[in-house]
């Protein structure tokens, strides 16, 4: 009796082997592959209908056992216009620094501006004291009153048959050559007092009242900040995406403040120590808040489509091995579902990536929520 329950398990063992059908080779051949890979998407699919049957009687046999639905929050996917960026750093810059200085040699009596003080196009900067020139135009006028009467008596004389012309000539050019000195002195006289050419602000002021002054020596430095430029070196990686009368965003961060400019002079040459060429971008600084050597960013677009799939970076997720993804919302005879779809990503500028491929734009997305599911997971969608 005990030989015949230790042979049993033997023989059921052994029948169970002779009845288990060996498993159907893959075919070699195109359309047996397409035969077979239909035959197990049915079966799979067949098995999936009986998985979720039995998950269904479970759950109402045992209302413990059934999925807990993630609540999550969805954004749909929309074609639109996807703008990239580069950002290049650069300052503002000024090209009118004036230098301001006598026509004229002579001690300044006065300066009547100071460091910092906006001055108006002709107004009185500072004086020159011309004393030494006065007194010469009174010398000068003295000799032309004795050479004009001279010329006088020479001429009355001439009338009378009386001299000789050489005489008189002399007589004439003498007043003559007077009044040219003294429209000489008049007209230095007249540089006494400095004017500012242009309008701006006083930057610096090099001389005091009291200081010799020359010709050509600086007494102020007028910087005029009504008109300013941004320039910035660019990577000569960009050179084909900056063209000249180009819209461009100028960023200031210290202002917080941004404007809009056109290209004003791209660069000739490529810088060989950094490999860059220059751009800039002329602003109007009318309230003066743009001040030379200010910190700014270029904005150079240098990627556009107009009908692309953009969606937020933060949904992009990575699997160990690099292949990105993101859940998508998909709708079953149980309710919505997460459904993982692998995508191919592109540039990104401010939060948002471009997808190349794995979206169509028809599809909605799980945002909240989407780093806490896995794929086919239930889904309870939050309204609102």
């Amino acid at each position: 009796m005990k030989k015949i329950f230790l042979l049993l398990p033997i023989v059921l063992f052994m029948a169970a082997c002779a009845g288990t059908a060996p498993e159907p080779k893959t075919p070699n051949d195109l359309e047996g592959k397409k035969a077979l890979l239909k035959e197990k998407q049915m079966a799979l699919q067949t098995l999936r209908d009986e998985i979720t049957q039995l998950e269904k009687e479970i759950a109402i046999l045992d209302p413990s056992s059934a999925k807990t639905r993630h609540l999550v929050t969805t954004l749909p996917v929309e074609r639109k216009a996807f703008n990239h960026f580069v950002e290049i750093q650069g300052t503002v810059q000024s090209d009118e620094l004036i230098t301001v200085s006598s026509e004229t040699g002579g001690r300044l009596v006065e300066v009547r501006v100071i460091e910092g003080q906006n001055v108006q196009k002709g107004q009185l900067i500072a004086r020159v004291d011309l004393d030494q020139i006065k007194k010469q135009i009174a010398e000068v006028e003295t000799s032309l009153d004795l050479a004009k009467e001279v010329y006088d008596r020479q001429q009355r004389l001439w009338d009378q048959k009386i001299g000789s012309e050489i005489q008189l000539l002399q007589a004439k050019n003498n007043v003559d050559r007077l009044n040219k000195s003294l429209e000489s002195l008049n007209f230095q006289l007249q540089k006494s007092d400095i004017y500012a050419p242009i309008s701006g602000v006083v930057e610096k002021v090099n001389l005091k009242a009291g200081e010799m002054c020359s010709p050509g020596l600086p007494v102020v430095y007028i910087l005029n900040t009504t008109q300013v430029k941004v320039v910035a070196d660019v990577p000569e990686t960009y050179l084909r995406s900056v063209r000249k009368g180009e819209l461009v965003t100028v960023r200031f961060p210290s202002l917080d403040e941004e404007k809009q400019a056109r290209v004003s002079l791209i660069g000739s040459t490529i810088n060989s120590a950094n490999r860059t060429f220059q751009v800039e971008v002329e602003l109007t600084n009318s309230n003066g808040f743009l001040k030379p050597n200010l910190l700014a960013v270029m904005l150079i677009g240098d990627f556009s489509e107009k009908n692309a799939i953009s969606i937020p970076i933060e949904l992009v997720q990575q699997e160990i091995g690099g292949k990105d993804f993101v859940f998508v919302k998909k709708d079953s005879q149980e309710g919505p579902i997460a459904q993982k779809v692998y995508v191919t990503t592109g540039m990104s500028y401010k939060g948002e990536i471009l997808i190349v491929d794995g979206l169509t734009g028809n599809e909605v997305l799980i945002n909240e929520g989407a780093r806490f599911i896995s794929d086919q997971d239930p889904l309870e969608i939050q309204k609102g």
